[in-house]
């Protein structure tokens, strides 16, 4: 199966989410956003693929979000968008794309719902959370 994940090596939850994806046996493609940006067209797209709004898909936390006035409710989608082209650090992740959908994976546990049930076993996240048992069933 292929999957692409839009990535930051610095965050829990992409380096969690990029896990579970190789524990169920794929080799996904890597894009680190931050050195390698989706286009305009790509962003409005797993946006809209994961069912999501554009203000659904900004990142606040440890970004520029508030000093930029991205919070005024008036700015349109595409003046969010525009903010998230200008500075990828805005784009909320990690965004996961498969045959079988695209998800923003926050929780990481969220890729789960677009992976064939083909894991390699019992899955711990980095906090030490068991997301999947020694079968490589969802513990819920």
């Amino acid at each position: 199966m292929q999957a692409t994940i839009y990535h930051n090596p610095a965050c829990g939850t992409s380096r969690n989410t990029l896990a579970m994806i190789r524990n169920a046996g794929i080799e996904p493609t890597v894009i680190e956003y931050l050195k390698t940006p989706p286009s305009l067209r790509e962003l409005k797209a797993m946006i809209a693929d994961a069912g999501m709004t554009v203000r659904e898909a900004i990142r606040e936390k440890g970004t520029p979000y508030t000093e930029l006035g991205l919070d005024d409710p008036a700015l349109s989608d595409d003046q969010l968008l525009e903010a998230m082209m200008r500075e990828p650090i805005l784009i909320n992740r990690p965004f996961v794309s498969t045959p079988l959908g695209t998800r923003l994976c926050r929780p990481s546990e969220v890729v789960l719902d677009i992976l064939p049930d083909s894991h390699k076993g019992a899955f711990t996240k980095e906090d030490g959370e068991k997301v999947l048992d020694q079968a490589g069933r969802r513990i819920v």
